[in-house]
Order: structure tokens, then sequence, then C-alpha cells
């Protein structure tokens, strides 16, 4: 009897040393500080009462000029595993500004693949960035809803309402659930919450952050529709020569469903634009998944690649930082809307934001406001 009493108290301690950490993060709140241009703060159930009160609903921050003009969506994480998506969500609403026009910011759009790391990825739970006042950390978070929240998977995904059969583990992507269904699965509720937002604000343009591998084609790239072609290329070209990092831009696959870049231009007058930087740290062939590798992407296994010329993307010994990805994101971003108000100057948007090179000139932290000196009314939590 004694010997089971131990083996039971071993399993426990067990349960208890493994359990205790992945509640804690899942419980983790991150803080960001509403810049000057918070307007409001509301949640994506306005446009869905479906998803109230569900791991589905997530925050949405609205920026708003003192002049009308165009709208624009931003929405990050998507895949809570590429961290530069809501590190760029989170800076613009702090550092963005709108003169005209007005900009919605959704900084995790899968909130459930937020509150946990990919199961037998091997990544950290958390990770963090110095800034003047102190270190800033944030959650790790894993590819899509996590199965705590959404279960069981399908045998096999169905995509709605083309019928395309998918990977059972697309039930949970919601980069793969556009345009979305009221009844279906959590993925297809919160894009079909967004898509209804979409419509019912007249939004302009939509952009969808990622990250993606550096042994990947589709990554340092903007990828859209036919429809957005001319503003993601006039972007493209004036990042390559005035900002000098690299960019291209991707045709959108019209045999591929439940994208983004696809469906939403498909389905709304909008004109969508899916961002990719290249994050390192999704790579199969690196060291071990550091907090330190999420941030300097310094990998030697990615190098010896590059120097064999596996790669999509120029890498040395200095990797590709955090600084850089989100300094990317920020450049292009606002360099489609320069291309979008140009040829629509009715329905342009004035937003301006430090840029790629101030940012990484002075590390992203820099930009990053002291939640414990703002006004508490400014602070809010994810």
């Amino acid at each position: 009897m004694m010997r089971k009493w131990i083996i039971l108290a071993v399993l426990l301690l067990v349960v208890l040393a493994g359990g205790i950490p992945l509640y804690l993060q899942r419980n983790f709140k991150e803080e960001v500080v509403a810049g000057p241009s918070v307007t409001d703060v509301f949640k994506l159930s306005r446009y869905f009462s479906g998803i109230e009160g569900t791991i589905a609903d997530t925050d949405v921050f609205e920026l708003k000029g003192s002049e009308e003009g165009g709208k624009m969506l931003i929405i990050a994480g998507t895949h809570e595993s590429e961290p530069s998506a809501a590190l760029t969500a989170f800076y613009l609403i702090e550092n963005l500004k709108v003169d005209r026009g007005t900009v919605y910011i959704i900084p995790h759009f899968n909130r459930s693949g937020s509150l946990g790391t990919q199961p037998g990825g091997g990544f950290p739970l958390y990770f963090s960035m110095e800034t003047p006042w102190g270190e800033k950390t944030f959650r790790m978070g894993d590819r899509g809803f996590q199965a705590l929240d959404q279960w069981p998977d399908p045998d096999v995904y169905i995509h709605y309402p083309e019928g395309q059969a998918m990977s059972y583990i697309d039930a949970r992507n919601t980069n793969r659930a556009w345009p979305g269904r009221p009844d279906g699965y959590y993925a297809e509720q919160v894009t079909y919450a967004a898509m209804e937002m979409i419509k019912k604000e007249k939004i302009n343009i939509v952009i969808d952050l990622h990250e993606a591998e550096a042994m990947y084609p589709v990554t340092n790239c903007i990828v859209v529709p036919e429809k957005s072609m001319s503003y993601a290329t006039g972007a493209s070209f004036y990042v390559k020569g005035r900002e000098k990092f690299e960019n291209h831009v991707e045709r959108s696959p019209t045999a591929f469903r439940g994208l983004s870049h696809r469906e939403i231009g498909d389905w709304s007058d909008a004109y969508p634009f899916l961002l990719e930087s290249p994050g390192v740290h999704l790579d199969q062939i690196t060291a071990a998944k550091t907090p330190e590798l999420i941030m300097d992407g310094i990998d030697p296994f990615v190098l010896k690649a590059a120097e064999k010329g596996l790669l999509f993307i120029p890498y040395d010994e200095n990797g590709f930082s955090m600084d850089r990805r989100v300094g990317q994101h920020s450049s292009v971003i606002q360099e489609i809307v320069v291309q979008w108000s140009k040829k629509n100057p009715e329905r342009g948007l004035t937003i301006s934001a430090p840029k790629y090179k101030e940012i990484v000139e002075n590390g992203l932290g820099y930009f990053f406001k002291d939640p414990s000196k703002a006004n508490k009314d400014d602070v809010y939590y994810q």
C-alpha cells in the first residue's frame, strides 16, 4: 500500500511541476499602453455576438484621426508562434499617430493560440526585451487554437464554403478559416466576426502580419491577390530602394482556400495584404529554441544553411532580430498606406510612426512606454 501512495505522490508532483508553469503562462497578462491616437477599445464580438465571452473573442483598438478618411484593419496574432506580428501591433498601438482616417488593430487575433506554445515544439513560454525602464516580457504562442480550447479535431477539415479538404489541424488555423461561418469551429467564428467588421465598417485596407522560416520562399514579402497587386508592388519597390531592406511580392493562389489574402478580397470590397518577415526560430534546423533566438534571430545552423545557399533571405552572423522584423513591418505598412492614398485620395489615410532605420538604431524596446508610470486608464492587459 505504501508503494502505491509513493507512486501516486510522485505522479502528482510531476503533474504539478509541468502544469503550474503552463497555468501561469496562460494567465500571464501582457501590458500595452494606449498611445494618443487610441480613441476606443472594444471586443470583436461587437460584430458577431456568438463569440462573446468565449476564447474566440479578442480586443480591437481603434485609432481615429481628427479628419475623416479611409479605414485600415491590422490583424496580428493569426499565428501566435510568429511574435513579431503581435509586437508590431503593440508598438503601433503605443506609437502610431493617425491624423486622417481610422486604423483598427487586433493584437491577438487568435487569442487561444497566444496563451500557450506549440506542444512538443520546444519553445520557451516567454521572451523579453530591454527597455529604458526595465525588462518587458511577452508570452510565446502557438500557431493555431489550442486543443484545450477547441477539441476534438476532425479527421479531415473541410473548408467552408468551397468544400476543399485540408489537414485536420487546419480546423484550428485562423489562416485557413476565412471567410468563416457563425456555426463553425472557433477559428471559423473569429474570421466570420472579422469579415462582418470589415463589411460593416467599410474597411478599405486589411493587413495580416506574419513571420515565415528563412528556408521558406514566401518570406520577406507581401502576399496579395490581383486587386492589391499595384499597391504592394509600389510599396515593395519603395522599401527596397529607399529603406534598403529586401522585400518582394507574391501572388495569392486562387486554388488554395481559406487564406486571408485570398478570401478577404473575394468576399468584401477591402484590399488585403499579408506581410511576412523572417523568423528563423521557426526553422526546423535551429539549435535550442531559446528566448534569445526569438529576439536576436542568431543561430549557427541557419548560418551554415545560408553559407550553402539554402535560405531565401540575406543572413549573416548578425542574425535577423526582432528590431528588424518589426521595423520592416512598420515601414511596409506605412508605405502601403502611402500607395493607397495616392490612388484613392478620397479614401486616403495619413499616419506616421518610426520606421525600419529608427527602430533598428534605437532598439524596439526604446519605443515602449512604462505601464507603471502611465495613466491606469491607458493600460490594457492582453
